[in-house]
């Protein structure tokens, strides 16, 4: 069947060797070099099927192209690609695959397109933390993240997967502290810093202005000096029983619903 793909849809690209450029491409988009050289990144899943957001490519396993197209018409597309199931394997970044793969195009707004509430990670390294916390932003309808140069790449097929298809929902930055501190104080953001300091109020104290930028730290160590010692308020989350901290996930998680909980009061 699939040997005659290309005869029934003239767009189709069929590839069966490794030496194919856009196979090796492929291989490539695991690292963040290419992804950044390239500015596409990887999303895999079918749940990507149903999301309305215009993508570059599909790459589809040999076995199982019926199953996708009989469900969803993927062969009308002219940007579909056919990999043999070895080599679709060597690029699949999931343990059990549903077999399709999307290229995006990475978000490429600058800090100057911000506006409103922003939520700032602070060197945080680990994706399947970003990725929740992104899924958090769009379950409280903050729509703006900046990420300090030296955080995990959002666009880490982990951090996309973990993330479910909410890193299309948001603009990414990525910012030096020293170039978001210039713009939050020009743009004259309330800037807090979530830390335990000896003028820390708790979350349920901090009074919003009109723009607010909350600040979360390294999973080890917390929100940088530079930013606590730039930052209006430093904000602690009370904690009740025996435990030192919270995962910068889930602290994050409680804090923005805390934020978006005055916020709707205000209104």
């Amino acid at each position: 069947m699939v040997e005659n793909l290309e005869q029934i849809y003239k767009n189709i690209e069929y590839i069966e060797s490794k030496e194919n450029k856009n196979y090796k491409l492929l291989k490539k988009l695991s690292k963040k070099k290419y992804r950044d050289e390239n500015n596409i990144f990887k999303a895999e899943g079918e749940k990507f099927l149903n999301e309305k957001i215009n993508f570059n490519k599909i790459i589809v396993k040999e076995s199982r192209y019926e199953y996708f197209n009989e469900n969803y018409n993927i062969g009308e597309h002219d940007n579909l690609t056919i990999l043999k199931d070895e080599l679709f394997n060597e690029v699949s970044t999931q343990e059990n695959s549903q077999g399709i793969i999307f290229l995006y195009s990475k978000n490429l707004n600058t800090i100057d397109d911000i506006e409103g509430d922003v939520v700032i990670l602070d060197d945080v390294q680990d994706p399947g933390n970003v990725g929740t916390i992104i899924r958090t932003m769009i379950a409280t309808d903050f729509r703006n993240l900046i990420l300090t140069k030296g955080s995990v790449d959002v666009y880490n097929p982990k951090t996309v997967r973990a993330t479910m298809s909410g890193i299309f929902k948001l603009n990414v930055i990525y910012e030096t502290p020293e170039n978001i501190v210039k713009f939050l104080k020009e743009k004259n953001y309330l800037m807090i810093s979530t830390a335990l300091h000896e003028d820390s109020i708790s979350y349920d104290e901090i009074e919003q202005k009109e723009r607010n930028a909350y600040i979360f730290g390294h999973e080890g160590g917390g929100v940088s000096d530079y930013l606590i010692e730039n930052s209006d308020i430093k904000a602690i989350i009370p904690i009740y029983g025996n435990i030192e901290s919270l995962n910068v996930s889930v602290a994050t998680g409680i804090f923005l619903y805390k934020m978006r909980e005055k916020k709707e009061l205000r209104k």
